[in-house]
């Protein structure tokens, strides 16, 4: 089981990179060890289920990334029980895949799900909690719901500040969601402190390579583009585009955001001057 857990370890730390062959190559491996040692029905295996669940998440890869939540779940409550910390990580991260299909009602069902265990087991004031915090946050946003959005993510924010200080990478993500919903509120201003704080600490701790730091990019052309300051946005459009290129693949959500980001910001290549002389 040692070398489960070293495998383990090393493809979270490669998920972290945004390195995600390397990453489902190692959950794998743990996958086999745990399922020969322990059998397919045990808390183990039900982690690694669901860390091949957020990896095939970040991929865009939706289907599989259900398939193995669900059984992530279906062990935990099975084997812990409904009401788990474990049993809560795997309804947070079904809710958070049903929002990004759009199924914002079982998207609901979900994190509420796993807010009460969290809340009850752990308090409002732990990190696992302000993720729900979080998620509940984005589930607003994404229907519009503004005003409810921010009060949960300011609860995210006080939790993470508090806990885990200011130059974390869930604080980024939490000045990165505030960002995003003053930029559609058109508050640039809010907006550009929020998101250029979130694109220092990324840079900082996960490094200018990472999907994540190509998030704050990407919002930052969106940002500078509605601030007419086209340089800028075009800059930052064709970073983020790059690196969610290389590291994500053509054929990735965020890619083809980027992508479609870059082509708006840059200007149509001017016509060839005539060869015909006027007369």
């Amino acid at each position: 089981m040692v070398m489960a857990r070293l495998y383990g370890a090393i493809g979270y730390a490669y998920l972290n990179q945004g390195r995600y062959r390397d990453a489902e190559h190692h959950y794998r491996e743990a996958l086999a060890i745990i399922e020969k040692v322990l059998g397919k029905e045990n808390p183990d295996a039900a982690a690694i289920y669901n860390n091949l669940g957020g990896l095939h998440r970040a991929k865009g890869d939706y289907g599989n990334a259900l398939d193995y939540f669900l059984k992530a779940s279906g062990i935990s409550e099975k084997v812990l029980g409904k009401e788990h910390l474990d049993t809560a990580t795997t309804y947070n991260n079904l809710g958070s895949l049903h929002r990004e299909q759009s199924d914002f009602e079982n998207a609901l069902v979900y994190h509420l799900k796993a807010l009460a265990i969290r809340e009850k087991v752990l308090g409002k004031w732990h990190p696992d909690t302000a993720t729900t915090y979080m998620s509940l946050g984005l589930l607003y946003r994404v229907q519009g719901d503004n005003e409810n959005a921010l009060v949960y993510y300011l609860k995210d924010l006080a939790i993470t500040e508090k806990v885990l200080g200011k130059e974390h990478p869930d604080t980024a993500t939490t000045y990165n969601n505030l960002a995003v919903l003053y930029l559609v509120q058109n508050d640039y201003e809010n907006a550009l402190v929020y998101c250029l704080n979130a694109s220092a600490i990324r840079e900082k701790v996960l490094g200018k390579e990472h999907p994540d730091t190509a998030i704050s990019y990407n919002n930052l052309a969106y940002l500078y583009e509605n601030l007419y300051q086209a340089e800028k946005a075009k800059d930052y459009a064709e970073r983020a585009h790059d690196i969610c290129l290389r590291k994500l693949g053509a054929d990735h959500p965020r890619t083809k955001d980027t992508a479609a980001l870059l082509a708006r910001l840059s200007p149509p290549p001017k016509p060839k001057p005539s060869r015909v002389a006027l007369k």
